[in-house]
């Protein structure tokens, strides 16, 4: 009877024991699989292993094996199960805050960014993020300027990284299984490469692989081909036949290889790139237009951290040794999947400040420097994984890969140009009121061709622009004074509204007008540099009013002796009249005159003592209007 009375107890203790030594299995199970990098087999594991073991540290190694998966929310789920325990170290609560920035939760993010620069405030790639978070509106500013759309490609699973070959696509997928030929990073394929054509219902073929030898039992990956069509560079496992060659950390690199299109169409006689190495990675190769320069991606060593770009110059001898592009382009996170359209550089990263996973950015190679790194925005980039954006010869259209909706997958994208528009309001300066019916000029600089326009009853005007222009506009009227100011659209990438309000002064002849800023060195009538950015001034006013003449008059303080001043004034007068001719104002429209001490707005005159200000106000160059056609009888 005593027996069967603790029977169940008995029983109870057994089960628990055997489940602990199932999960104590479990946790042996993936811990091996978490040191050789199999990271599906090792977050399955240790999944097992929790329903018994809450520990902490398996927490870490199973958020561990689902970021290197690229799977966040299962990431997230397991930092924050760790960070309920005891706060995440700062390299882990770096990873959950990418993890929760990718996934939109950004507030959260920003508070773990914030922390991890507490301990790391030197942190560039971390103070990125931040100010990402805190300025993310601006990845959204004009969401019209493309359309993205996915590709729909038969047989091509996870694929990315397209690029054009004639009418067809070349890009990487994962291939079909192979029995246990299975990728241990994240239990998927091995990839390929695959290609498709366009269909007359204006679709994608299924994609079939690349013909030859350029395909084997692991991965091949991002491809690029010359300009003549008959060399390939392309991304692959470092193997030897069915093993694959890894390092002394047991960790297998990617190499880049060439492979030459052969006489039957396909391609083979692959060689190994010149820079590859056996404890390092290399690919994701590009070629300039005229294939001049490879770049590529490389972690070897003396980067700046993660894998950086590299650039090879082609010499006689082949690709001469690669440079890196320097901290204006790569960071101490990654930059990936390079390529190049004209003078400009495409390339992705979660380096610089993005939407959350890579985002893709270009880049132009200017006087020798490359040029800051600017972020294509929503929709081009997304919070996920965006990446090996290509453009077809149109540079309006083209290819992206991104896992924004799950898996890897290939998009297509068209550019459209930003609506750009200049408004403003004229004013008349001394009535501080709008000015109705009052011409306004637009004038397109290269063309020079105008528009022009009437402001409404409120004073308002506006005129549509377009992109990579330069303008002038300018409003008058007879009786005022006609001013212009100029605007660029060359660099503007989004939509915008410009905004140019006029003030309009009243032209009053023999009224003299002081000029501020124009400055001369003691005893001196040069043209001090900062004198001439105020005369460049009076050209554009000037030669806004082309039916004025002007005089231009210059005024010294009372110190020194009268002819002493005269004489001084006048040669400084007739400086910045020389200026004003040099820069296109006619001769014929403006004299210079110099007053010496006569004409004081204060009273610092001879033998009265002043202050510097009171006497340097007397110091001044003025111009005045002595003629003007329109307002002749």
């Amino acid at each position: 009877m005593r027996t069967t009375k603790h029977f169940p107890a008995i029983m109870a203790v057994a089960l628990f024991g055997l489940l602990v030594g199932c999960a104590q299995h479990q946790l042996v199970q993936g811990d091996r699989a978490y040191e050789r990098m199999a990271w599906a087999d090792a977050s399955c594991h240790y999944e097992q292993a929790m329903r018994k073991l809450d520990d902490r540290g398996i927490a870490l190694r199973t958020a561990e094996a689902y970021r290197q998966q690229n799977n966040l929310a299962k990431a997230a789920d397991w930092y924050a199960y760790a960070e309920r325990m005891e706060a995440l170290n700062p390299a882990d609560a770096l990873h959950y805050g990418r993890a929760l920035h990718s996934l939109g939760r950004i507030g959260e993010a920003a508070k773990l960014y914030e922390r991890v620069l507490v301990d790391k405030p030197e942190d560039a790639v971390v103070r990125e993020l931040g100010l990402a978070i805190a300025d993310h509106d601006a990845f959204y500013v004009d969401t019209t300027l493309f359309t993205v759309r996915p590709m729909h490609i038969a047989g091509a699973t996870s694929a990315f990284s397209a690029i054009p070959v004639g009418n067809d696509i070349l890009f990487a997928a994962e291939k079909p299984a192979e029995g246990k030929n299975i990728n241990p990073w994240n239990g998927a394929s091995y990839l390929d490469l695959y290609t498709s054509s366009p269909t007359a219902t204006g679709g994608w073929s299924e994609a079939v692989p690349l013909t030859g030898d350029v395909n084997g039992r692991f991965h091949e990956g991002p491809a690029v081909i010359s300009a003549d069509g008959n060399t390939m560079y392309f991304t692959r496992s470092d193997y030897f036949k069915f093993r694959l060659n890894k390092d002394d950390d047991a960790v297998s690199h990617l190499m880049l290889f060439r492979a030459e299109k052969l006489a039957d169409g396909s391609w083979g006689n692959n060689h190994s790139f010149a820079y590859n190495g056996l404890d390092f990675s290399a690919g994701h190769a590009a070629l300039s237009k005229d294939d001049s320069t490879l770049y590529y991606i490389s972690d070897m060593p003396g980067g700046f951290g993660g894998t950086d770009i590299y650039a090879c110059a082609r010499t006689p001898e082949g690709w001469g040794y690669p440079r890196n592009l320097g901290p204006s382009v790569n960071t101490s996170a990654n930059e990936m999947f390079p390529t190049v359209h004209g003078d400009t550089l495409y390339f992705s990263s979660n380096g610089h400040r993005t939407l959350g996973g890579l985002d893709i950015f270009r880049t132009a190679l200017i006087n020798g420097a490359w040029t800051a790194p600017e972020n294509l925005n929503y929709p081009i980039n997304s919070p996920f994984d965006d990446f090996g954006l290509v453009l077809l010869p149109s540079g309006t259209d083209g290819y992206l890969s991104s896992n924004r909706h799950g898996a890897d997958r290939i998009y297509s994208f068209e550019a459209h140009e930003p609506t750009l528009a200049l408004t403003g309001v004229l004013l008349d300066e001394e009535e501080g009121t709008p000015m109705a019916d009052v011409e306004v000029k637009l004038l397109e600089m290269a063309e020079a061709d105008t528009i022009v326009q009437f402001t409404n009853d409120d004073g308002h005007f506006s005129f549509p622009l377009k992109p990579g222009r330069d303008y002038r506009v300018l409003g008058g009227k007879d009786g005022m004074f006609t001013e212009s100011r100029d605007i660029s659209t060359r660099d503007q990438r989004t939509s915008r509204t410009y905004t140019e309000d006029f003030e309009l002064k009243r032209v009053v002849i023999d009224k003299p007008m002081v000029v501020e800023n124009i400055y001369y060195d003691y005893d001196k009538w040069d043209i001090r540099p900062d004198a001439a950015i105020e005369l460049d001034k009076l050209v554009r006013l000037f030669n806004d009013n082309p039916e004025l003449s002007f005089e231009l008059g210059s005024h010294t303080d009372s110190r020194a002796t009268d002819l002493y001043n005269l004489v001084l004034s006048e040669a400084r007068a007739n400086s910045a009249v020389d200026y004003l001719i040099r820069n296109g104002v006619g001769s014929n429209r403006i004299t210079a005159r110099g007053y010496g001490e006569k004409h004081p707005v204060n009273h610092c005159v001879n033998d009265v003592e002043c202050t510097e200000e009171e006497h340097q106000a007397n110091r001044r160059t003025e111009f005045k209007v002595t003629r003007s056609q329109a307002l002749l009888p």
